[in-house]
């Protein structure tokens, strides 16, 4: 990966944060940041599951798929090097308001690592698909995708394979994505 261009990941991380131009008026955030606010309230232990925490099951198990589909992305030419590790933690971390801790963030990523090592890429898109299962959460989740595949300038073919596996899994027509790679490209040309 090219040096890694830190008013770039600032806009990525902005716009992450940011819900997209077909969000009804009056929407918060992006489907990151509202997800995120129970990621990080999940429980860390089984004594607190109990106890109120504000941890929603299906919101957390919604950013965990969200953060995987951008991390397939990112994985698509099978290389995820420390450099771009650190640009991704960064800018997922910074569009969640910093939420999820650090900590949170190193254990997913190195769930995913271990998932996509095991299953492999389709098999990961599936499973993917299986938590996003409304069509305004799959068109979401692309857009986020294709803002955090131009961490590393721009859409890669590789990556341009896996974002077509995504919107398929996803049951969504080939319109939806590039939407989806318009609306990022948009964002980030302001």
């Amino acid at each position: 990966m090219p040096a890694v261009d830190d008013s770039l990941l600032t806009k990525v991380a902005a716009k992450l944060g940011e819900p997209p131009a077909y969000a009804d008026e009056g929407t918060k955030g992006s489907i990151l940041t509202v997800s995120a606010a129970s990621y990080a309230a999940r429980p860390q232990d089984d004594e607190e599951v109990t106890q109120p925490t504000g941890f929603d099951p299906l919101a957390a198990a919604l950013f965990e798929a969200v953060v995987e589909s951008a991390y397939l992305v990112a994985n698509a030419d099978g290389e995820f090097d420390e450099t771009e590790q650190k640009a991704f933690k960064h800018v997922v971390l910074t569009a969640c308001g910093e939420m999820v801790q650090q900590r949170q963030m190193n254990a997913l990523l190195a769930d995913l690592a271990d998932q996509l090592e095991e299953d492999g890429m389709d098999k990961r898109v599936a499973m993917v698909a299986r938590t996003i299962n409304k069509p305004e959460h799959a068109r979401e989740v692309l857009r986020l995708a294709c803002l955090l595949a131009h961490c590393s300038g721009g859409v890669s073919e590789e990556e341009r394979d896996v974002l077509d596996k995504l919107a398929k899994a996803f049951e969504v027509d080939a319109e939806a994505l590039e939407q989806a790679l318009s609306e990022a490209e948009a964002a980030l040309a302001d």
